[in-house]
């Protein structure tokens, strides 16, 4: 291939031409990828095989292009609520089906190596957005028992397969950060270790110098936000045990970019250092890699809290202290199983200077005051809808009685709502507690925080974020 041509920077800027549109969101399920899998049949251009079902009777497909004698394999979503490498695969096989663009380096790679795809591998999980499968067993800690229906497919495709490379493809917590920085892990890697001294042998010696030309070529679209995975040897996962039986193994790990809660940019970064793993392979040229490279990238660090409020005046007992406040969210399904909404909690309260946050506010000269309850009457979700909301943050009113229980747990506006009149919410600022509070400075209400979501209070303000249902 031409030394001049730059593969990926061409990806980069034509990426949404391959983009899969009907996969727009991470909750989509196996009947979803089926559907796809079924237009890629027509086409021809892959072999598609069912290797087995899911304990819950879903079907775990296997795909494959190319001719060549190079075996690579990539799997995804072993963890249920891990989606996001599953759409950059499928942007992959609009790319390799598209008969317009690209055509040298598309009959390069598959000229010269074979590639098997199996997406989806915990497709039970992915129903309900939960990382382990319908036996609530994590499937990537069976990589020896081999207990889950969907491990032994795994492995038995594994088995046949002797691919050189294996591509084990997953998310991970978006507030790693990439090593002591403020920067998020928006992409992890790691060669697994074989053994629990870490040896580095032929095979795992591939992986490091793939990893690094792949750190190489993303640090030019996002610098400083490449980190490295934990590197303990776990010999019940699949990556460890893969890369001992023989098969170059590379971890992908997708983190967390910010204001990409969908992880739409992080599947673009999937798509791009995916197939120029691929070209790489098909060429050699990883090969000339210095392994100093993977040396240096850093390890993940937990240095990110969704929200820090910082330089905040707390009043105890007649002392006023100033304090920061790191505030996460859990994303939790709503009955539907297509949307999600978020409970917010407390983390941790003090001096947080050397943590960042998503929404990271410095709001000197700022008091906490508790938050209030309007108890002058009681309200339909429908009447709440239609309030000037504004009007009662600036009176220090959060929660509102509801006139009957709704079976919701959450409300799309950001207040929070009572369904029990005698219920008494109190203003806790402690790690475990719920985040709602008053912020005033000079005796007037300019900030509120509603279950972790801060909301200007000026009567303009386009509110985020959701309420919960407190009963």
């Amino acid at each position: 291939m031409s030394q001049n041509y730059d593969f990926e920077q061409s990806l980069y800027y034509n990426y949404e031409f391959f983009k899969d549109k009907s996969l727009q969101n991470r909750f989509f399920k196996h009947s979803d990828i089926t559907k796809l899998i079924s237009n890629l049949q027509k086409k021809k251009l892959f072999e598609v095989s069912v290797a087995g079902k899911s304990f819950e009777g879903r079907e775990i497909f296997l795909l494959s292009v190319g001719s060549g004698k190079k075996k690579i394999f990539l799997w995804s979503q072993m963890h249920g609520d891990e989606p996001t490498a599953t759409m950059a695969l499928f942007d992959i096989f609009n790319f390799f089906s598209d008969t317009t663009h690209y055509k040298e380096v598309k009959e390069f790679i598959l000229t010269n190596t074979k590639i098997y795809f199996m997406p989806m591998v915990n497709p039970d999980g992915a129903e309900v957005f939960k990382r382990r499968n319908a036996l609530s067993i994590d499937l990537n800690r069976d990589a020896n028992r081999l207990q889950t229906p969907e491990a032994n497919i795994l492995m038995t495709v594994f088995d046949s397969l002797k691919a050189d490379f294996g591509f084990n493809l997953h998310d991970q917590n978006h507030r790693y950060s990439a090593g002591n920085s403020f920067k998020s892990a928006a992409i992890s890697f790691l060669a697994p270790p074989i053994n629990y001294e870490k040896e580095v042998d032929d095979v795992r010696l591939n992986a490091i110098k793939l990893i690094g030309s792949l750190f190489k070529m993303l640090s030019k679209y996002i610098p400083g936000h490449i980190a490295k995975y934990s590197d303990d040897y776990e010999p019940r996962a699949f990556g460890d045990t893969f890369q001992r039986k023989g098969t170059s193994t590379i971890l992908v790990e997708s983190g967390g970019w910010q204001n990409d809660p969908e992880k739409q940019f992080i599947r673009k970064l999937n798509f791009i250092l995916l197939l120029s793993a691929m070209k790489q392979i098909a060429e050699n040229s990883f090969r000339n890699i210095p392994t100093s490279i993977y040396e240096t990238i850093p390890f993940n660090e937990e240095k990110i809290f969704d929200v820090v409020l910082r330089n905040l005046t707390l009043e105890k007992n007649g002392s006023k202290i100033k304090i920061d406040i790191g505030i996460n969210f859990e994303e939790v399904l709503d009955d539907d199983k297509k949307t999600s909404y978020k409970k917010a909690t407390i983390e941790d309260v003090g001096d947080l200077s050397v943590f960042f946050g998503y929404t990271d506010v410095d709001l000197s000269g700022y008091e906490i005051h508790d938050a209030k309850t309007y108890n002058e009457k009681s309200f339909t979700v429908d009447e709440l809808k239609k309030i000037d909301i504004s009007e009662f943050y600036k009176k220090g009113f959060l929660n509102f009685i509801l006139k009957k229980t709704i079976n919701k747990e959450w409300i799309d506006i950001p207040i929070n709502l009572i369904s029990n009149n005698k219920k008494e919410i109190k203003t806790k600022i402690q790690p475990g507690a719920k985040p709602n509070f008053v912020l005033k400075k000079n005796g007037k209400i300019d900030y509120v925080i509603i279950n972790g979501f801060l909301e200007r209070v000026d009567g303009n303000s386009d509110f985020q974020g959701n309420g919960l249902v407190i009963k």
